[in-house]
């Protein structure tokens, strides 16, 4: 398997694969970066030698998001051609994310933004601490939210929380993310990672067709659900791109500043 740009793979005794992302410290992400953790999890489905998967992060963040500028910027995140050539977009890579057959745990040990909640929204299960941060901050940019987070997100934590994140574009705690069931356990941030393990060890003593099956039932349609799901975000974010208070709040973003939308 790989080897990759920008992430580590990892194989244990205990039949769990970390994932671990190399882009520290903010672990910004773009087409690139999501087709290689694709590529990594479409590989474990096919090695029995691995039973649960970890996702994790190097760095201060989990994930930030997309490191936005100007349009070309943003273009250049969402769409590259593969090495045979063929044209390919982040959310079809997302998509394949939420085909992965085996189970995995996300180390949520710092901020999820964005796309980066997006991605941490991919695993079943997820550990985080106090110091995390989870934002869909796309209405603070002018934008829509995507990576499929208007499907995954209110299915998580219902239609009405999931509102008050998307329309204040509020940064959650880990402990109050704990609270609304955005993770599944709140451990100190050093033991994050260690606390990832150790849940997906415990899942990968069960029985492994088992699991794989239950997961699949629970799962069914989640992909097409998304892939709906990201057509309906793309049309909307590539219509937002084009006003003024989208460059308003990428520019307030990168300044530090409150934006000053004018709803053009």
């Amino acid at each position: 398997m790989g080897p990759f740009k920008d992430i580590g793979v990892d194989l244990d005794k205990d039949m769990v694969a970390t994932i671990e992302i190399r882009r520290p410290p903010h672990n910004f992400f773009d087409i690139d970066l999501i087709r290689q953790i694709a590529d990594a999890c479409e590989a474990l489905d096919r090695d029995d030698r691995c039973r649960a998967i970890v996702l994790a992060s190097q760095g201060t963040a989990f994930c930030a998001g997309a490191k936005l500028g100007d349009g070309a910027d943003v273009q250049n995140v969402l769409v590259k051609r593969s090495q045979t050539g063929q044209a390919g977009h982040l959310y079809i890579e997302a998509v394949r994310l939420f085909r992965t057959a085996k189970p995995m745990v996300g180390a949520i040990h710092g901020a999820a933004v964005g796309g980066g909640l997006g991605l941490a929204l991919v695993p079943d299960l997820r550990v985080t601490c106090p110091e995390a941060r989870f934002s869909a901050n796309f209405t603070r940019l002018g934008f829509h939210p995507g990576f499929g987070l208007t499907h995954t997100l209110p299915a998580l934590i219902g239609p009405a929380k999931a509102a008050l994140m998307f329309y204040t574009s509020r940064r959650v705690p880990g402990e109050e993310a704990y609270r609304m069931g955005l993770a599944d356990a709140l451990v100190p941030q050093t033991q994050v990672r260690s606390a990832a393990h150790q849940l997906a060890a415990e899942i990968a003593l069960a029985a492994p067709l088992g699991v794989v099956e239950t997961r699949a039932t629970m799962r069914a349609g989640l992909a097409e659900r998304v892939r709906a799901a990201t057509d309906i975000e793309l049309e909307k974010q590539t219509r937002l791109r084009r006003t003024e208070d989208f460059k308003e709040g990428v520019n307030a973003t990168n300044e530090r500043r409150l934006p000053k939308f004018v709803g053009r």
